[in-house]
C-alpha cells in the first residue's frame, strides 16, 4: 500500500494542501471545524487498503491551504468550487465526497450542484437541509443570557480573541467538549446547552477541559492542531 503523500493544488483561485493515499476510484474527505486533513488520518490508510484513491484536503481557511481575508470568500459556493477544482487538478472526472461537521454541507451541495462530478455522498454529523425561506441567522435562538454559537461567530474578531488567547486550551476544550465523554460529564448541567454561548462568558465556557485526555485524543494530536492553527 502506498504511503500518505502531501501535495498542493491550484483550485478556484487558491492554493489547497491535501493528503493523498492509494489508487483506484477517488474519494474526497472534507473535514469540519476546527479540524484539518489530519482528522482523517485513520481513514486514509483504511480506504487506500480497500482499493480507493483517497484525498483529504485542508479546507479553505484551514491548515496549509490559503485563507483569504475577505469574509465573502467563504460561502458554500466557494467551498464547493474548491473541491470541483481539486478534482480538475487531480485529473478526475468524478468522485465520492465525504463530509464531517461543516464539511458535510459542502458534500451535500457538491452532489446537488454537480451530480456529474460527485456520484456519491456521505455525510457525518450534519443531515441535508434544503434552503429555507428566511436567512438562517434571523431564526437562530438568543436570550437575555445567551446567544446561539453561530451568531457569536458573526462579529469579526470576537471569537478570534477568545479562541486565540490560549490555543492549547482551546483545542483541548473544543475536541473534548464536542465528544460523548464530555456529554456524560455534563449531564444535569444547569448552565444550559453547549451550543448556546453565555453573553457574560464565551464559547468555551460550557466546554470542559479534561483532567486527562481520553483514549481517542493524545497530546501529539493536540500539538498537531496547535501547529496547524497558528501557521
Amino acid at each position: 500500500m502506498t504511503e500518505v503523500k502531501h501535495r498542493t493544488a491550484e483550485t478556484n483561485g487558491i492554493r489547497m494542501h491535501y493528503a493523498e493515499q492509494g489508487t483506484g476510484p477517488l474519494v474526497v474527505l472534507c473535514h469540519g471545524f476546527p479540524e484539518s486533513w489530519y482528522s482523517w488520518r485513520h481513514q486514509l490508510p483504511a480506504l487506500a487498503e480497500a482499493g480507493f484513491h483517497v484525498v483529504a484536503p485542508d479546507m479553505r481557511g484551514y491548515g496549509g491551504t490559503d485563507r483569504p481575508a475577505e469574509i465573502d470568500q467563504y460561502t458554500l459556493l466557494h467551498l464547493t468550487g474548491d473541491i470541483v477544482g481539486l478534482l480538475d487538478a487531480l485529473g478526475a472526472q468524478s468522485a465520492v465526497i465525504v463530509g464531517h461537521d461543516w464539511g458535510a454541507p459542502v458534500a451535500w451541495l457538491a452532489a446537488l450542484l454537480r451530480p456529474d462530478r460527485f456520484h456519491g455522498v456521505i455525510a457525518l454529523s450534519v443531515p441535508y437541509l434544503p434552503r429555507g425561506k428566511v436567512r438562517p441567522t434571523t431564526v437562530m435562538p438568543q436570550t437575555a443570557d445567551a446567544v446561539f454559537y453561530q451568531l457569536y461567530f458573526q462579529a469579526p474578531g470576537v471569537a478570534e480573541a477568545e479562541l486565540e488567547r490560549d490555543v492549547r486550551l482551546t483545542i483541548r476544550r473544543i475536541l473534548y467538549g464536542g465528544s460523548g465523554d464530555a456529554s456524560r460529564q455534563l449531564e444535569g448541567d444547569s448552565a444550559g446547552p453547549r451550543f448556546m454561548v453565555p453573553r457574560s462568558g464565551g464559547w468555551l465556557a460550557r466546554r470542559p477541559d479534561p483532567q486527562s485526555l481520553p483514549a481517542w485524543l493524545s497530546e501529539i494530536d493536540v500539538d498537531f492542531y496547535i501547529g496547524s492553527s497558528v501557521k
